[in-house]
Formats: C-alpha cells, sequence, structure tokens
C-alpha cells in the first residue's frame, strides 16, 4: 500500500454541563488527510488546503504530522510519509477542527501501516497532538472524532474513556458565527477554583444527561443541558449569546451551549424537523445582532473517522 486517504468529523465537546469530560460527534463536515509512503524517511506536510496559509508545514508543530509521530515512535519505526490536509474546518471555531486533523492522520496512518493498533488504541497519539495544537490534552474533541457517538472521558490515569448510547432521534445544530475565538482566550476567563455548590449543581446535570441519554428521555436531556462552570464566563465573549439561546429554545431546541471553546453555538433537538428551524431561527436571530452565521445540522455521528480509500 503506498497511500491512505481518512477522513474525521468535527465535534462538540463540553456539550455543556460536562466540560472537559464530554463529546460527541457530528456528521455535517470534517477534515480529510492523504498520506503517501517516500523513499527517504520522516514526515513532511506537503500540503495543507482551506487554511489560508495559517497552519504550520513543519512537522513538530503540524497536529497531523505530530499524532503520526506519536505512533510511529510508539512502534519504533522511522518510514517516509507525506502528509496532505485538506481542511473542512474552520479555524478556530469550536468544533474540533485541530482534533479532526490529528485523528484523520492517525487513522490513515494505521492503515498505511496494516493496522497495527485497534481503533480505540489510536487515542493516546491524538492526545498528544493536541498538547501541541491547543496546549492542552484533552480527548473531550479527539475521542468523538475518533470513535463517533457521544464519548465520556472518565479519566485520564490511566484514559478511560466510554462511549454512550445515542438516542435514534437526537439531531445537532451547528451555528457557526463570523468570527473567531482563540481556545487560550476562551480558558483564560475560567476560574481555577469553583464552589462545592456549583460542582454539586454540574454533577448532577452530567449524571442527568447521560441518563436521559440511555433512557431517551428528551426532557431529562433538555433539563439537564446546563453549564455553571464555564458558560457563566464565556458567554459575554460570544455576542448576544442569551438572546440566541433564548431564541433558539423557542424554535424547538432541547438545549443551546457553547461547543468547545466557541464562538460555535451548538443546539440538541429532537427530530431532523426541530433542527431545521432551529437552523432558520439562528439566522434570523444572528442577522438582528448584525453577525453572519454558517449553519449546519444532522444527525449525531456514531461512525468517527473512517478510512476513505487504502
Amino acid at each position: 500500500m503506498k497511500s491512505v486517504k481518512a477522513f474525521a468529523p468535527a465535534t462538540v465537546a463540553n456539550v455543556s454541563c460536562g466540560f472537559d469530560i464530554l463529546g460527541f460527534a457530528i456528521d455535517a463536515m470534517g477534515d480529510t488527510v492523504e498520506l503517501v509512503l517516500k523513499d527517504e524517511p520522516g514526515l513532511r506536510v506537503v500540503s495543507i488546503e482551506g487554511d489560508q496559509g495559517r497552519l504550520p508545514l513543519e512537522a513538530s508543530k503540524n497536529a497531523c504530522a505530530v499524532a503520526i509521530q506519536a505512533m510511529l515512535d510508539e512502534l519504533g519505526i522511522n518510514p517516509g510519509i507525506d502528509i496532505y490536509l485538506k481542511k473542512g474546518l474552520p479555524l478556530g471555531s469550536g468544533m474540533g477542527s485541530s482534533a479532526a486533523s490529528a485523528v484523520a492522520a492517525i487513522v490513515a496512518a494505521n492503515e498505511l501501516l496494516a493496522n497495527p493498533f485497534d481503533k480505540k488504541d489510536l487515542l493516546p497519539f491524538a492526545i498528544v497532538s493536541e498538547k501541541v495544537a491547543c496546549g492542552a490534552g484533552h480527548a473531550d474533541n479527539v475521542a468523538p472524532s475518533l470513535l463517533g457517538g457521544f464519548v465520556l472521558i472518565r479519566d485520564y490515569h490511566p484514559l478511560d474513556v466510554i462511549k454512550l448510547h445515542v438516542p435514534d432521534q437526537l439531531y445537532c445544530t451547528l451555528l457557526h458565527p463570523h468570527f473567531e475565538l482563540n481556545t487560550a482566550d476562551s480558558r483564560s476567563v475560567l476560574r481555577d477554583q469553583i464552589p462545592m455548590k456549583v460542582s454539586t449543581i454540574q454533577s448532577g446535570n452530567v449524571a442527568g444527561l447521560i441518563a436521559g441519554l440511555y433512557q431517551e428521555d428528551y426532557d431529562l436531556i433538555s433539563r439537564s443541558l446546563k453549564d455553571v462552570i464555564a458558560e457563566p464566563y464565556r458567554a459575554v465573549l460570544i455576542p448576544g449569546f442569551y438572546e440566541i439561546r433564548e431564541a433558539l429554545k423557542d424554535a424547538g431546541a432541547l438545549g443551546v451551549g457553547i461547543s468547545g471553546s466557541g464562538p460555535t453555538l451548538f443546539a440538541l433537538s429532537k427530530g431532523v424537523g426541530n433542527s431545521a428551524k432551529i437552523a432558520a431561527a439562528a439566522q434570523e436571530i444572528y442577522q438582528t445582532i448584525g453577525l453572519e452565521v454558517d449553519t449546519y445540522f444532522s444527525k449525531i455521528n456514531t461512525q468517527g473517522a473512517y478510512v476513505i480509500q487504502g
């Protein structure tokens, strides 16, 4: 095998109450990576499409190359691989852009090398890449992008990741306004300590959301989609957040929250009809606050990353 191409989907991290421990994948969009074997050893990032020239081609700083290098180090080998990245996700969007790149890269590399790892065992390599791309090795984007569906990161030491049940009629609408919000800036407004009362409320919402997913209880899911830890501080960075949230709930959203570190918002709903109504309502409300917005809606992606050709 001389070349392999793989795709990894966009993701929503945190899912309101699940700060740094919950995430899910969506069907609407993602990144594609093609790998080609070359004679000279080492990794080379040959081209990146769709980034407006902003992402680094230097292998030590590129999410794709860092993830692949972590895999090669584990295997103790040094093949020659050329990397071609096609970005389907905007940068600084809160949709797991760097995660999708890294995940597509390691899935393609695993296939190129005759699958030395099971899919779930690729996750640590993507986490290494997130440390370089975002400054923190969180798994709430890379895990759902790799595995698909709703994912809970129960612990990191050792890594313990659990796929959760996804109700068949659960849909997501993504609202991506035309401005960027850096992860570092979004994290800088958070508090290092929280009161025990706040922690208790958040724990109840996380438990309620997971129970709602398994019981396919959409009312319980709706009641649980509340964040008392990060959202109160991050909302001020997103113009019109509270007005948008209320308008989308009126349009049928079970809940509305910040996707990852923002500025993209997500809205969960029951059925494709409600999801389409939410997208239409979002266009109207964003117009009133003077922001352009791209809207996407789809079912939850339960497949995760996959090989397109190989």
